[in-house]
């Protein structure tokens, strides 16, 4: 889709990604990654003591999650993008924990695409994170990016 078009979307539901497995390997591997080894994330054990009853992901790993699930979502391509880069966040909230095991999915909701310069569009989508079989989400955020078309 050319940017116009995808501008005459605005205030519409974006996007929706396939589930994805949030395991406790995946989990570990970012616990490895960043050097977070609370032990909520990683120690089985001692996470089944905790309210949440299990290991949970980070906050963060979920947030990250984000352009796989944008790889893996039905949202309309920009054509002719040379580029797109992050261009930041305005808020993001993480309301419920995602246990290890369960599946998230992305859903998105565009709510902008202005031309800020020739060939350069800044797009602002609201970002809900689901959890399969769960009434509360994991996350939302409202995330820019940039295109250079």
């Amino acid at each position: 889709m050319t940017p116009h078009e995808i501008a005459a979307k605005v205030g519409d539901h974006f996007a929706t990604s396939e589930w994805v497995e949030m395991s406790q390997e995946r989990i570990n591997q970012f616990a490895d990654a960043t050097g977070d080894h609370q032990f909520i994330h990683i120690n089985e054990e001692a996470a089944k003591m905790t309210p949440f009853g299990g290991t949970i992901a980070h906050g963060f790993l979920t947030l990250s999650m984000i352009p796989y699930l944008s790889a893996n979502s039905d949202m309309p391509r920009v054509d002719g993008i040379k580029m797109a880069v992050n261009y930041g966040g305005n808020k993001t909230r993480f309301i419920a924990p995602v246990r290890s095991g369960k599946r998230i999915r992305g859903v998105w909701k565009l709510l902008e695409m202005a031309e800020k310069r020739p060939g350069q569009w800044q797009q602002t989508v609201e970002i809900t994170i689901e959890i399969e079989g769960e009434d509360k989400p994991a996350l939302i955020c409202e995330w820019m990016t940039l295109y250079f078309v």
